[in-house]
């Protein structure tokens, strides 16, 4: 009997999507006790939570969007446009994040609310890596945390306060120099974290995030990147060599951090937003290093992000291969994996570096118009001799 047919790549990344979403979801579930509302539009149940806290985060320096306030009334009722054509017709990040003003100075925020009973170590992590002691070192890349509010009359829950972020892929990259400025950073932020003894346990593409307020001419709509913040247009922005931004890992529920003496801290599998980490598999019940897990998981995301779905990235393989082997203890430590991309960044040239970096199923239009675009910047970075690795000044 013949066996059944191999997914694509396209099915198999479906599964994995919904995967994740099902997940958020009952996260969302435990958080507010509901499922969500699906008309278009409409207040989510964790939408309605936020609702009833407008007024108290206000009283606290914090503006949500007018969607959430007291009196809102829906901006397209009574007209013949779509919600989706305004700016509050889009609901919020995630059920337990919101953005936000900060009153003070007109800064955007985000907001996390969480259960120290689910997640008792994320404040003290992220707080540990919020401190003078680590606050403005250069290969710090965990998100600053800029305030930690107690909601009034709930003992549980908690939120978080941090800088508005966007995913670290979006907008798109440019030029290969300005991935590798990119990885140099990722590489590093995690070293950062392991030689402070912390394991992040879940660095996973959605857990990595970049500071992109520099890259846009006016500020981005949280929710729709693409468009100005009041939804009067569309959002123009810089490229990465232009405006090097920062990039930070976020999300520290399921991060550990151990004394110096620890030489082999073991933990239980749990899974976190990438179910594929090989040693977690048949191993659930068998304690592990998480450390070697955290060189899988950033691997992983460079393997899906740029290996397997972008043209012209050979030259991380290697690197890439034994990050994501099999035997986690065959996979080499954060200190090793930054030596060797120093070297491979060494080897390239500065043509590769300008290079355009193009996706495997980019079509014959897309690629002669982003062609000539990238060309007409690239000429322009030669003649004003700008650097091809757009290195962020720390």
């Amino acid at each position: 009997m013949a066996g059944a047919p191999k997914k694509t790549k396209a099915q198999l990344k479906a599964a994995e999507a919904e995967k994740r979403d099902a997940l958020r979801a009952r996260r969302e579930l435990e958080l507010f006790g509901q499922e969500r509302d699906r008309r278009p539009g409409a207040l989510s149940v964790p939408e309605t939570w936020w609702c009833q806290q407008y007024l108290w985060l206000k009283s606290q320096g914090y503006l949500l969007r007018p969607r959430y306030a007291p009196d809102w009334k829906p901006s397209w009722e009574g007209t013949q446009r779509s919600p989706f054509e305004c700016e509050d017709g889009f609901r919020g990040l995630f059920g337990q994040i919101m953005d936000a003003t900060r009153i003070s100075d007109g800064s955007y925020v985000s907001l996390k609310v969480l259960k120290k009973s689910q997640h008792p170590h994320e404040v003290e992590i992220g707080q540990y890596f919020t401190s003078e002691q680590f606050a403005s070192h250069p290969k710090n890349h965990c998100v600053r945390f800029l305030g930690v509010l107690s909601l009034p009359g709930d003992d549980d829950r908690q939120v978080i306060v941090m800088p508005l972020l966007l995913p670290f892929a979006q907008p798109r990259f440019d030029t290969f120099g300005e991935t590798m400025e990119c990885f140099r950073q990722l590489f590093e932020g995690l070293l950062f974290m392991h030689d402070n003894y912390v394991a992040h346990r879940d660095c996973m593409l959605w857990n990595i995030m970049m500071d992109a307020k520099d890259l846009y001419v006016e500020p981005y709509h949280p929710v729709k990147p693409g468009m100005k913040r009041d939804f009067s247009g569309h959002a123009k922005h810089y490229t990465r060599t232009q405006r090097p931004p920062k990039y930070y890992f976020i999300d520290f529920g399921l991060s550990r951090r151990y004394s110096a003496d620890e030489d082999n801290p073991l933990e239980y599998p749990i899974f976190g937003g990438d179910k594929s980490v090989p040693e977690f598999q048949n191993n659930a019940d068998v304690p592990l290093n998480p450390f070697p897990t955290d060189v899988y998981y950033l691997g992983n995301v460079i393997r899906e992000e740029f290996l397997n779905t972008k043209v012209g990235f050979e030259f991380m393989k290697p690197l890439i291969d034994d990050m994501v082997q099999d035997d986690p203890y065959k996979r080499p430590k954060m200190n090793v994996v930054v030596e060797r991309f120093d070297l491979i960044r060494q080897q390239l040239s500065t043509w590769k570096l300008r290079s355009r970096v193009a996706a495997k199923d980019e079509g014959l239009f897309k690629s002669l118009y982003r062609g000539a675009a990238h060309w007409r910047r690239r000429i322009a970075f030669i003649f004003k001799r700008t650097p091809a690795v757009p290195r962020l000044q720390e």
